[in-house]
């Protein structure tokens, strides 16, 4: 059961992230009548979505009695207002992130971005050294080199680029790097963080996630106010919303839940399975049917580097046992 419960969370794992990157890319690149939709509300309705699944889970857990979950809410959230507290620093910082990612995806094709993206190894890691005061093996280590290296051959100029050219400028290409490199940031300090937050209490990962959501979904709310109110007073919160604007919130409200249930049934090595797959996917669909990206050998052999530096960090050699002596 538990091995069916492991290929299930990874094989959705693969599905949502390879689909969200693509829906999210082909969104903000169709051309399309009218106002396209708002990258800032789209942030804040995933956000909605994730605290109502939460609850729903939290209701399961409660054996769907609605006055134990209310008794549940209460206890934990608004009876310890400071441990609430501390998911704000994170859930600002996601809120940001989430807010990068359409940014980079809208500068940058699919495939680059999911190579790109996968930074956040390099991040979380050094974070995990300075504020977990954890302890990297020579094979982790070696790994983060492998990674750097094979991103920086991804994002090297080559003359196919010259074709990409006629539809995103240079400068557009640069922000959506800059976007992605930021994101990475983000995502390592802000993972680390809700990490030590799990490590010190004894709240459920659902509580936690209705708490990050409520607060992401304040700060998201912030930031529609700020920088797209102009738009949001013309044409209203939904404006370009259609039905791959839903699918692209759902996926990204579902992100969170999918890593949740990856951390608790899954290993490390098995991840980076799921995640190499995804950026064969994503490079295979990204050429063939958004036609947005021409594939070279300096790309492949980065992307090479990238997924064996994936598998590699995940990779936990058992020590030798003792022979046995006649």
């Amino acid at each position: 059961m538990s091995a069916n419960l492991k290929y299930l969370s990874l094989s959705i794992l693969v599905f949502q992230t390879t689909s969200l990157v693509l829906t999210m890319r082909y969104s903000r690149t169709l051309k399309e009548e009218g106002p396209r939709y708002l990258s800032s509300t789209a942030v804040v309705i995933a956000e909605l979505l994730k605290i109502l699944a939460c609850v729903l889970l939290v209701y399961k857990d409660s054996k769907c009695n609605l006055r134990t979950l209310n008794r549940v809410l209460h206890d934990e959230i608004l009876n310890k207002p400071m441990e609430t507290l501390k998911l704000a620093i994170p859930s600002g910082i996601y809120t940001l992130q989430n807010n990068l990612l359409y940014v980079a995806l809208s500068n940058l094709d699919a495939a680059t971005y999911q190579v790109t993206y996968q930074l956040k190894i390099l991040t979380t890691a050094l974070f995990s050294v300075s504020m977990l005061s954890k302890k990297l093996g020579v094979y982790q280590w070696l790994s983060l080199v492998i990674l750097m290296t094979g991103v920086a051959f991804v994002q090297w100029p080559s003359d196919s680029q010259a074709t990409a050219a006629k539809e995103h400028s240079a400068g557009s290409q640069f922000v959506g790097l800059i976007a992605v490199l930021i994101a990475c940031f983000s995502s390592g300090f802000a993972g680390v963080y809700f990490e030590k937050i799990l490590k010190e209490t004894k709240q459920s990962v659902w509580i936690r996630n209705i708490q990050l959501g409520f607060f992401g979904s304040i700060f998201g709310l912030m930031g529609v106010y700020i920088y797209d109110g102009e738009q949001l007073s013309k044409n209203g919160f939904f404006q370009g919303y259609n039905k791959l604007t839903w699918i692209v919130v759902i996926l990204q409200a579902l992100g969170g839940l999918v890593i949740a249930a990856v951390i608790k049934y899954a290993d490390n090595i098995l991840k980076g399975f799921a995640t190499s797959l995804s950026i064969i996917l994503s490079t295979l669909i990204s050429y063939f049917w958004l036609q947005d990206f021409v594939p070279t050998s300096v790309f492949f052999f980065g992307a090479v580097l990238v997924i064996a530096a994936t598998f590699l960090y995940g990779y936990d050699p058992k020590p030798a046992g003792n022979p046995i002596k006649a």
